[in-house]
């Protein structure tokens, strides 16, 4: 019996033994809550009804004792599920890490400067050309052992492969596990015993310039990212107490220092003005191509830029505790979220390598030929599979960042190529997040619309209310010169009174017209219309006479609808909407978008309920949001996006994918790249496989000489590589 999530979910809950009053639950997500079992034990006991409540780490289960009359087990379930939820984020992390982790160990490509490899690649080239001009076979006649080890393009090979020859040598005994380098090692020592040198160099030739390139990727993908987002300046003047200026290391600053920012340099700290305006480029951040004038108490962000004008500001956030640096740092740790197909080619390549060694003595002794063999050991799937996977994922997660798109880790390409069910939040994602005034309806023929806007906002002027900030701005857009207002009577959660003249103004909502007795039969019909297109109605009263109505709402933003409709095209089938809005202005912008389902008057925690019951009937999700209330559920997500100039630190920490562009476009865009990304990789898998099978057939019937099945093999990687590599120059907006 089982309830909650499915078995397939890490967070699954299943009764595994049951007695009246006794019962124990299996759940996958306890092996990665050690730490966390004194807590968690209380706050199952915390139910009234259970008695109590045992962990045991090492079955992952929980032996619960309960009152039966109080309780049944699908209560219990349901309750255990619940609290094993909150730490989603840790289980899934670990789980993550478990799964990629590496069967044996690799040479880090990370850690080798690009200019080592570019030498070896020179040398050994450069070695290989004379070595041919002068002896074209490159063979050694047999009886000269020595001499297989002490010629120019011997020496050459040993010299450039020590690093190749070390990690093979240190993974085969340290570990226990012969790796790609060991095999490598195998075939380059095999060459020269076998005389034949210009093979070996041809080896390290071929494998250099494939290491060569997917270094280079992984060079590219950090430096894109901190051009992207460099954090600011390496030295900031200093606002010292006498009110002279000192120049100090950005990394010495603390909270409440204050900085002087000048034109042309880049903000270091998250803070806010205390003096100075300035003209400041936000586009590192927001995707703002125009720069913004900001002056005493906005707030600014790291990363963006002075064009004109000098600012003094007051740092609330420092070093890494800016926005920008902690985004950079998630960014950076991308490389610990490997994608399952990256993974598998790991383990691939890994479980592989001894079917090498083992076709090289089953070949050897079938045939008595050492050069058969020996293609064996050369012609391999593991550097192929392995490089050319990580480089794909690599250049799309450089090219992306290149864009404005930042994504934390290769797993979450993957998992948007085969996502088809997508929830968008409906406030600052799909609309703009900014009540704009779109209907204005004057009741009284003695009053004109400029007159009715003038009235309600001299009553709404020292109002901060949304809708109040709206009726003021469409007052600015018309010019209109708004006085003082009298006396001001704010009704909580209704409207307002002020006095505005001889003349008592209200403006409110329906509720409070109907409790002061208004007469509202006369604007029914334009009510009613207005209602159908999703707009608040505002209702303006003059002492006691309706005298008209204002439509007030959250229009969507540019694009959005064609980017609903590239989703479509691209497999998206299940486009869900949610907001916290009344259920008539959420079915309007629904239908406007054309979602398949909305969710209207929800609270943050319903949003990751509903992200969770999608989950648990087997749909992996997309979600889409920008606000401190969407962090939740962009955190249970397969995948979380936050996207917008609006977006808080809390949601771009909590997703998985941050879009600095306030453009709906990117969400197909970038879901459109990870199919690419997908069938790079596929197309890598099928060639690299193809080929060298193909090698290894010729090879091990004597048709394929050792020489051209190095270059064959190398060759391929190099081909599957350079494919990868194609990802660096894809553009989001074609």
């Amino acid at each position: 019996m089982k309830y909650g999530y499915k078995s397939s979910h890490i967070l699954s809950c299943v009764v595994k033994h049951q007695l009246p009053g006794r019962i124990r639950i299996y759940c996958e997500a306890l092996r990665f809550l050690v730490e966390e079992g004194d807590t968690l034990e209380n706050d199952f006991q915390a139910l009234f009804g259970i008695q109590s409540a045992k962990i045991t780490p090492v079955t992952r289960s929980i032996l619960i004792y309960y009152d039966s009359d109080t309780l049944n087990e699908e209560e219990i379930i349901e309750y255990i599920s619940r609290i094993i939820a909150k730490y989603s984020i840790k289980v899934y992390k670990e789980e993550r890490l478990l799964k990629n982790k590496e069967q044996v160990k690799e040479r880090n490509l990370n850690e080798e400067p690009l200019g080592e490899i570019l030498t070896r690649i020179v040398a050994s080239g450069v070695t290989l050309f004379f070595s041919l001009l002068s002896r074209p076979k490159g063979l050694v006649r047999p009886g000269h052992f020595l001499k297989r080890f002490s010629s120019i393009p011997a020496l050459t090979s040993l010299s450039l492969s020590l690093p190749i020859l070390k990690n093979g040598l240190t993974s085969l005994i340290k570990d226990g596990r012969p790796n790609a380098d060991t095999l490598s090692s195998t075939a380059i020592i095999s060459s020269l015993l076998a005389g034949r040198d210009t093979s070996a160099l041809v080896i390290i030739l071929l494998a250099e310039t494939a290491e060569f390139l997917t270094a280079y990727s992984m060079d590219r993908t950090r430096k894109a990212i901190k051009t992207l987002l460099a954090v600011g300046e390496e030295q900031v003047w200093l606002l010292k107490e006498d009110g002279s200026q000192e120049k100090v290391p950005t990394e010495s600053l603390e909270e409440g220092n204050l900085i002087v920012v000048h034109t042309g340099e880049k903000i270091s700290v998250d803070g806010v003005i205390i003096e100075g305006e300035a003209l400041i480029d936000q586009s590192a951040i927001t995707g703002e191509y125009m720069p913004v004038k900001k002056k005493e108490k906005a707030e600014v962000f790291s990363g963006t830029a002075i064009r004109s004008g000098t600012i003094t500001v007051k740092a609330l956030k420092v070093g890494d505790q800016t926005a920008v640096a902690r985004i950079v740092k998630l960014v950076e740790e991308a490389s610990h979220r490997k994608a399952y197909i990256q993974a598998f080619a790991d383990k691939f390549s890994a479980r592989f390598i001894p079917v090498n060694f083992f076709l090289a003595i089953i070949v050897y002794l079938a045939t008595k030929s050492a050069s058969r063999a020996l293609n064996m050991l050369i012609i391999d799937y593991s550097c192929g599979v392995r490089l050319s996977t990580a480089t794909a994922l690599t250049a799309a997660i450089a090219s992306s960042a290149r864009q404005g798109v930042l994504i934390k880790g290769s797993n979450y390409i993957e998992q948007m190529a085969s996502i088809d069910t997508l929830i968008l939040d409906k406030t600052g994602t799909v609309t703009k997040g900014k009540p704009n005034v779109t209907t204005v309806y004057s009741a009284n023929l003695d009053i004109s619309d400029k007159e009715l806007i003038k009235k309600a906002a001299t009553v709404e002027k020292t109002s901060s209310h949304p809708l109040a900030q709206a009726i003021l701005q469409k007052a600015r857009e018309e010019a209109i010169r708004i006085p003082s207002p009298g006396k001001i009577e704010t009704v909580l959660g209704k409207g307002i009174h002020g006095q505005v003249g001889e003349k008592r103004i209200t403006v409110g909502n329906r509720k409070l017209m109907e409790e002061l007795k208004i007469d509202l039969h006369q604007v029914h019909p334009v009510v009613a219309r207005i209602a159908t297109r999703g707009e608040s109605i505002v209702y303006i009263a003059q002492d006691k006479e309706l005298i008209g109505i204002l439509g007030i709402q959250d229009n969507l933003k540019d694009n959005v609808k064609k980017a609903i409709n590239r989703l479509r095209l691209i497999g998206i089938d299940d486009v869900i909407l949610l907001t916290g809005d009344a259920e008539q202005q959420a079915e309007s912008v629904a239908g406007k978008i054309a979602a398949d389902r909305f969710h209207a008057e929800i609270l943050p925690e319903d949003k990751s309920e509903v992200v969770l019951q999608l989950q648990s009937n087997g749909y992996p999700v997309i979600m889409v949001g920008d606000g401190i209330n969407d962090a939740p559920a962009l955190a249970y997500a397969d995948v979380g996006i936050a996207m917008g100039n609006t977006r808080t630190d809390v949601a771009m920490e909590a997703a998985d994918i941050t879009i600095t562009r306030d453009d709906p476009l990117l969400i197909p865009s970038v879901i459109r790249m990870s199919s690419k990304t997908m069938q790079i990789i596929k197309q890598n898998f099928a060639t690299a496989i193809g080929v060298n099978s193909l090698g290894l057939v010729l090879g091990s019937v004597g048709l394929l000489p050792v020489f051209w099945g190095a270059v064959l093999h190398n060759a391929t990687t190099i081909a599957v590589v350079a494919n990868s590599a194609r990802m660096f120059f894809h553009k989001m907006g074609k």
